[in-house]
Formats: structure tokens, C-alpha cells, sequence
């Protein structure tokens, strides 16, 4: 299940055939989502309290009756819907479009149900020390709190009610006193309707018709002020030709009409155990993924033989995380701005309208607040399209290895602490996006997604293990008497090699030995592994082809190039000069035009590719069927330096390439020219 985010540009009204341009059908979406935002905010914000939500997570309605999984009949099955006060003000809607609104509010009200699970469980085993739990009080507040809480979210929550205890005094007694009632989202969920307000049509491989009833005006009197509006929608390249789109929802954003499309699509099921080849996949500052491959030597888990090839991969987006540096620097800059003028409009007479100060003031606030959402939709979407470039780096290198599972740092724990500036560089990582789309990319080609404990993975060593020597970490490998965090080298085995790439080994090593550990979590199927399994992992280095003069040496048992003898290596002449060849001056100037990712031009919806490095041919990896995609893998940024895609024969002992066929006359040749 996923979802593409479409554009409405313009509509049609059936009933006269008017043609309704992107202005007009974004004003009359905008009154839709209005008028769903006012019930669902009116539902949400009546039964904020605690006798409500018992009500409503115990599950059962007043008739005795179980309530239903579809939020907007639960709804009204206990007597909590907006069917009486739809028709006040003179405003009619229909029955499906309060369907739309009460969806909504169950929706939120049984995330709030959940939130207060949590709440309850960390004020019943409140702690001594808040911001630190021993070992008997953390295991209390597991076996209170509901299955698949994170430690994130038990930490962000005891925060806050921390807070609320610092300024009240005492602790508080339910969520309804922590929180204020949530803010609701101006978006129609069209799913609780059915064909009498939408229908969806698919009109091609990359069209689909959706067709609503909108709004005629801001407040419609009667059936009349409502039409039949079809709007024509381009679908993405990731909505395949057999996925089946279902009913979207409709939001206004950026002035335009935005079709959020789910949609379903068969995707072979990824297996947890039974795993011989797997990459490992390191976090860093920097560097966001840095990974190795892994190999059980003997195919068993329980041998704990555990082999890597040496090769580190590699997404080093560190031009990228600078950017986001500045940016983050940026935006707090003017969000200080921004409430020191608020501070001092609040200080002001608020009877004078026509202060100079108190306008100035106000022109200067908006200026701020206007240029601190810019900011922060330009952190937004720089964090989106890092995240998801570095996702597909790793799904890709997956795919071409002809790996099964993706391990992965568990650093649910991970938080900054203490003023250092690495650690707000930790902070604004987008780690966890990242993981999201590894999960989402990697469930399509049918590759697992495993995360092992972090503990311990940079500080032993890889090839002694934990019952062995702790790794130095220095600056460099030519400083090892300084103290740093870069190089990793351990005085036991003199291991010397990046740190991260020492910790993915270690990864890839308790993903493989620990198979038989992994749990998935039955309500967003995560797996992970929260047992430990040490091994040593060995290195195997590759063998290097040897040239056709030595091969031709070892058939003949001759030396090709014999050395000449001393007398004759004797120089007897001076050394002839160069002779002059004339040079091109060349400038260190950006170019005009820069290279960018260029998509399959076979791909339906592509259009054309951008200019750039043309596609070069791909081999599919062995035992893998599906889409081929292109080895030669480009990140989508030009500051990104990325290891490239290759399958595992190329350098891993596989079987031999093919040879090109522009060498095929060559080889046919030296053939004949060698049995004669």
C-alpha cells in the first residue's frame, strides 16, 4: 500500500460542461475541505475528555454491540455524529459528506486513544529520576505500555509531562490535561463515501478521472449549490500498470488542488531467515550510509563463519548535511526574530491603531514569518529528496548484490546530549525518513529490512569480537597516537580501516548469525533483532585477473618478457629530451549545464532524459527476476558522492563477464591465429 500525490489542474462540470480552471476548482475544493474541518474540529474538540475516550477505547457501544472498524459508523453508533447540526446556518450537506468529516474525527480520536496508553503507563510507573530510569523501573514501564511503543515516543512523552509538572507542580491525571485538543487538518477524506460524492476512474496506464460533487459557493443552501465536477489527473511513474488506485483525499496546498492517490500493488514477500549475502548499513555524521557485504561462509548462521569482501559502500552526503547546517541556522535565526517583534507588538498600546512603531513592527513580522516558511519548506524538501536518494542507493545495491535483507543500526535511542556540535548535527539528521523509504523501496523488490542492536558496533573490533581488543579511534592512519573518531585501529589483530565501515561489518555479522532472532512486530510488521550474536568476520581479498601475457607464460611454462641482462640495462647515452607537445588552456569555471539522474527512456512517463551521462547497459543479477535497473546508479545530487551499483560477480570471484561484442572479432582471431 502506498500513496502518490497528484495535481488537479482544471475540471469539468458535467451537468453544463463548463470548464472550471485551476483557480476556481481550488476555491471550490477550499470550501469542501472548510466545511469537513469545522464538523470534525466541533466532533474532536466535544469529547476531548476522559469519559469519552474510556467510551471509545473499550470498544463497545451503548447497544452492547462491538464497534465497527470503519471510524465514521463507530461515530455514530455512539451517538457522537454531526447530523443535527449540519443543517444549522442555512448550510446543506449531504450525508456523504459528514460521512467524510466523522471518518476524520474517529480517526484522530483513536490516535488520542493510543496516545493516552502511553501516557497512563509512564504516570503509573513515574520514576524517581525523570531523566534518567534504572534497570527495574524501565522494566516496569515495558510490561505497562502497549506493544510496539518506540523508545522515542517514551521519551518525547515523558517530556512532556515532565513539563507539565514543572509548571503545575503536580503530575498530571489523563492526556486531556497534558494536551490541548489536536489540531484538525483542512482535507476531505473521500473513503468514507461512496459513488454518490465520488468515483474514481482509471483511463489509461499514467491518466485516471476523479469525480466529485464540490461546492458551488462557500455556504450551499440547497441540493442545487452542489455539481458533478471530473477532474483529469496525470499519475506518477510509481503507480504501476497493475496497481489498483483506490478512493483518494483532496487538500489544498501551495494554491493548488492536491489529490492524494492510494494505491495497491502485488509485491513478492520478503522472508526473515534463510539469508547467506546481506549489506550492513552504518550511520554516520557525514557520511549518512556507509556499508560492506556479508557472506556466511559455510551458509549457517549457527558455524558463525562470517566473511566480507573488503569493498566499503558509500553515500557521502556531506555537502548536503551543511547545507541543512546553514539552513537550520537560518531558520532559528528568524524565528528569534520573529518572536522578539510579537514581544514587542505585545508590549505596546494595543488602543492606538495608528502608531508608526506598532506598524512597522507589524510589516516587520510579517516580512519574518513569511521568510521562516520559506526556510522551512526549503528544509523539507531537501530533507525528502536526501532521504529518498539515499534510500534507493541502498535498495539498488541490495538488489544487484542478490541480497534478500538490509541490516540496519537500530538508533531508536539515540538523542543529543550535551552542547557539543556534533551532536546537533546528530539531531538533524534525517535518519528516520530514511529508514521509512529504505522499508517502503525495499518491500517492492521483495528485500527485507532488519534492524540490529547498536551497542558495541564501533567499539570492538570486527575481526577479534567483543571478547577481544578495543578499537582506537584516531584521526587518521597516520596518527595513531592522537585522538579522534575517523580511523578505527585495534593494537591486537592492527586492523586499521574507517570506522564506520568497521561497524557495517559488525552489523552485517549480528544480522546474519542472529536470524533465528528476528521478530516482527505484528502491527507495522518491523522486524528487528534485539539479541546480540557476536562472530569475527574475516576479509577476503579479491584475485586479480592475470594478464594474457601471463597466461600465455603459464601455458608455455616460458617467461614472455625476460629481463635483459645487467650490462645491458647499463645506460650509455644521455636520456633524449621530450619533445614538445602543445596544450589546451583549460579554466576552472562551472559549467552551464550540470548532469543530473537521467530516467530509462523505455520507462512509460518519463519523457525525455535530461542532459547528462547517457544510460549505459544493464545485466540483471543472478537468481533476481524483475525491472533491470542501471548499475551505473546516479544519487539525484551534485554534491553526492555515491559507491556505484554493481552486482556481486564483477568483484566478488562471480561468474566472468561477457565479452563486448565489439571485442568479438579481436577474440576470433588471436583464437586462430593461436591453433596455427
Amino acid at each position: 500500500m502506498a500513496t502518490a500525490s497528484c495535481t488537479g489542474y482544471r475540471a469539468v462540470v458535467e451537468a453544463s460542461g463548463e470548464v472550471v480552471a485551476g483557480p476556481v476548482l481550488g476555491e471550490r475544493v477550499a470550501w469542501l475541505t472548510a466545511l469537513t474541518q469545522a464538523m470534525t474540529a466541533g466532533i474532536v474538540a466535544e469529547r476531548w475528555d476522559a469519559r469519552d475516550l474510556d467510551l471509545l477505547a473499550g470498544g463497545v457501544g451503548p447497544d452492547g454491540r462491538v464497534l465497527p472498524v470503519k471510524g465514521w459508523v463507530a461515530i455514530r453508533r455512539l451517538g457522537w455524529g454531526c447530523a443535527a447540526a449540519a443543517g444549522s446556518g442555512g448550510v446543506y450537506l449531504s450525508d456523504r459528506v459528514r460521512r467524510c468529516a466523522e471518518e476524520q474525527a474517529a480517526r484522530m480520536l483513536r490516535a488520542a486513544v493510543h496516545r493516552r496508553g502511553v501516557v497512563a503507563a509512564i504516570l503509573a510507573t513515574w520514576p524517581r529520576d525523570p531523566r534518567r530510569r534504572d534497570e527495574v523501573e524501565r522494566k516496569a514501564l515495558r510490561a505497562a505500555l502497549p506493544q510496539g511503543v518506540s523508545a522515542a515516543e517514551i521519551r518525547n512523552r515523558t517530556r512532556q509531562i515532565r513539563a507539565v509538572l514543572e509548571r503545575d507542580g503536580v503530575l498530571p491525571g489523563d492526556l486531556t490535561e497534558v494536551e490541548e485538543p489536536p489540531r484538525v487538518a483542512a482535507q476531505a477524506v473521500l473513503a468514507a463515501a461512496d459513488r454518490q460524492l465520488v468515483t474514481l476512474i482509471r483511463t489509461g496506464e499514467s491518466s485516471a478521472m476523479l469525480r466529485v460533487q464540490l461546492p458551488l459557493k462557500a455556504t450551499p443552501a440547497s441540493r442545487k449549490d452542489w455539481a458533478w465536477h471530473a477532474i483529469a489527473m496525470t499519475l506518477p511513474p510509481t503507480v504501476g500498470a497493475q496497481a489498483r488506485p483506490c478512493t483518494p483525499t483532496v487538500r489544498i496546498a501551495d494554491g493548488r488542488v492536491r489529490i492524494d492517490l492510494p494505491f495497491q500493488s502485488p509485491i513478492p514477500s520478503a522472508r526473515a531467515v534463510g539469508h547467506t549475502v546481506a549489506p550492513g548499513l552504518d550511520w554516520g555524521v557525514n557520511t549518512l550510509l556507509t556499508g560492506s557485504v556479508a557472506r556466511l561462509r559455510d551458509g549457517q548462521p549457527r558455524e558463525g563463519r562470517v566473511c566480507a569482501d573488503g569493498r566499503m559502500l558509500r553515500y557521502d552526503a556531506t555537502v548536503i548535511s551543511a547545507k541543512l547546517h546553514r539552513l537550520r541556522g537560518h531558520r532559528e535565526h528568524l524565528a528569534a526574530k520573529r518572536d522578539h517583534c510579537a514581544a514587542l507588538l505585545s508590549g505596546l498600546n494595543t488602543a492606538d491603531a495608528h502608531d508608526v512603531r506598532r506598524v512597522a513592527l507589524e510589516r516587520g513580522l510579517r516580512v519574518v514569518a513569511v521568510e521562516h516558511e520559506r526556510v522551512c519548506a526549503r528544509i523539507r524538501r531537501l530533507d525528502h529528496a536526501l532521504a529518498w536518494s539515499a534510500a534507493r542507493w541502498a535498495v539498488d545495491q541490495a538488489v544487484a548484490l542478490g541480497a534478500g535483507v538490509i541490516y540496519l543500526e537500530d538508533l531508536a535511542t539515540l538523542e543529543a546530549r550535551g552542547v557539543r556540535r556534533g551532536n546537533a548535527a546528530l539531531s538533524g539528521q534525517v535518519r528516520g525518513m530514511v529508514i521509512e523509504a529504505i522499508r517502503h523501496l525495499a518491500a517492492k523488490d521483495g528485500v527485507a529490512v532488519v534492524t540490529v542492536p547498536a551497542r558495541g558496533t564501533s567499539r570492538y573490533c570486527p575481526r577479534c569480537g567483543e571478547g577481544g581488543s578495543v578499537l582506537r579511534h584516531v584521526p587518521a592512519p597516520d596518527r595513531p597516537g592522537e585522538r579522534g573518531w575517523k580511523w578505527a585501529y585495534c593494537p591486537a589483530c592492527g586492523l586499521s580501516c574507517d570506522r564506520d565501515h568497521a561497524a557495517a561489518e559488525r552489523i552485517a555479522a549480528r544480522g546474519l548469525l542472529g536470524q533465528r532472532h528476528t521478530r516482527t512486530a505484528p502491527g507495522t510488521g518491523v522486524r528487528t533483532i534485539a539479541v546480540v550474536v557476536e562472530g569475527n568476520v574475516t576479509r577476503a581479498r579479491r584475485r586479480n585477473r592475470p594478464t594474457r601475457a601471463a597466461r600465455r607464460a603459464r601455458r608455455t611454462q616460458t617467461d614472455v618478457h625476460p629481463r635483459p641482462p645487467a650490462r645491458a640495462r647499463a645506460k650509455t647515452r644521455p636520456t633524449p629530451k621530450r619533445r614538445q607537445v602543445s596544450r589546451t588552456k583549460t579554466f576552472s569555471r562551472v559549467p552551464d549545464r550540470r548532469t543530473v539522474p537521467a530516467p530509462d527512456p523505455g520507462t512509460p512517463g518519463m519523457g525525455k532524459r535530461p542532459a547528462g551521462q547517457a544510460p549505459q547497459a544493464s545485466r540483471s543479477p543472478a537468481g533476481r527476476t524483475g525491472p533491470v535497473r542501471n548499475p551505473h546508479h546516479r544519487t539525484g545530487f551534485h554534491r553526492v558522492a555515491a559507491t556505484p551499483v554493481l552486482p556481486l560477480g564483477t568483484y566478488a570471484g562471480g561468474p566472468p563477464r561477457a565479452t563486448p561484442a565489439r571485442n568479438a572479432g579481436n577474440l576470433q582471431a588471436n583464437t586462430e591465429n593461436r591453433r596455427r
